[in-house]
């Protein structure tokens, strides 16, 4: 059975310029996406949000935007630059928040003295933000926007 299914998709190309049907040369010509052979101009660079102000969290456990530049941060198995500022030991002197205390649990929920080795590499879930316009279309509404917004009133019940 699997050499029949495989003799037919092989066939199946055949088949279709035979009978003088174009054939797409892959899934992502389809999709009018670039060849990967094909160079692209990627978008140029924009400034990050240097404005060091918090930003509202659109849902529960969202993590914090990080509302500074950190080019040329260093953030490897050697070192974390953001614990320069953000370590429980430091935040008195630079006036950062503290990291969360989740980031001091191990996958089994016990806390560790030090930051956990599964929440070192910051990037992961924090990213800094540029002020541009979306890609695409985006009608996302934050929980309160939904929860605040007037309930449709409903008909009077005739008596």
């Amino acid at each position: 059975m699997k050499k029949l299914a495989l003799m037919f998709t092989l066939l199946l190309p055949l088949l279709a310029n035979a009978q003088g049907q174009a054939v797409p040369r892959s899934l992502d010509h389809m999709r009018g996406a670039t060849p990967l052979a094909e160079t692209t101009k990627p978008p140029a660079l924009v400034n990050p949000d240097n404005s060091d102000v918090k930003r509202q969290r659109n849902y529960a456990m969202q993590p914090p935007i990080i509302p500074h530049k950190i080019e040329n941060y260093q953030v490897d198995k050697s070192a974390n630059r953001c614990m320069m500022c953000h370590a429980r030991t430091r935040t008195q002197e630079s006036q950062a928040p503290m990291i969360s205390v989740t980031h001091f649990q191990n996958r089994d929920g016990n806390f560790l003295a030090e930051l956990s080795p599964r929440r070192y590499f910051c990037l992961q879930c924090h990213v800094p933000q540029a002020n541009l316009e979306p890609l695409v279309p985006n009608q996302f509404k934050d929980v309160d926007t939904i929860l605040n917004q007037a309930a449709p009133v409903a008909p009077a019940k005739k008596k």
